[in-house]
């Protein structure tokens, strides 16, 4: 069993794609607009004109897979509760992961070194995904 996150961007998901592979190096696996769908969704179900809008897609990230969806295209994200967590192999590489990740976006914690990493920092991106950027600490 494994567990992938699965955000939600509301109307923003091409936008946000687009970010993650120029801020993070992510690789679009798949993507399906609402129009692609083989089955329509119900009467009433999306907001008229978004048909263009994202149904799913699914990005590698570091290795890891993220999926994401435009979802009821309503504008509102709420990324809340939790924060994706992003280790590099290297400062060099957090630095610059943090750096992108930061544009139009908040810093919560800057990057520094903690007890249990070399290299730690909190963001919030510009569509308030939460990520927790570090170096590991190397092995004892």
């Amino acid at each position: 069993m494994k567990i992938d996150p699965y955000l939600f961007f509301n109307g923003r998901c091409e936008e946000a794609i687009g970010f993650y592979q120029q801020a993070l190096g992510a690789e679009v696996q798949m993507m399906m607009r609402n129009s692609d769908s083989p089955e329509p969704p119900p009467p009433g179900m999306l907001p008229p004109g978004s048909e263009a809008k994202i149904m799913h897609a699914s990005l590698l990230i570091g290795g890891a897979l993220v999926m994401m969806s435009d979802g009821m295209c309503d504008g509102n994200t709420a990324f809340k509760g939790f924060s994706l967590s992003l280790d590099c192999p290297d400062e060099a590489a957090a630095r610059k992961a943090f750096d992108a990740l930061a544009a139009g976006g908040q810093v919560g914690m800057p990057l520094g070194k903690t007890f249990w990493a070399p290299l730690f920092g909190m963001v919030n991106d510009r569509f308030g995904v939460g990520w927790m950027v570090g170096v590991s600490a190397p092995a004892a």
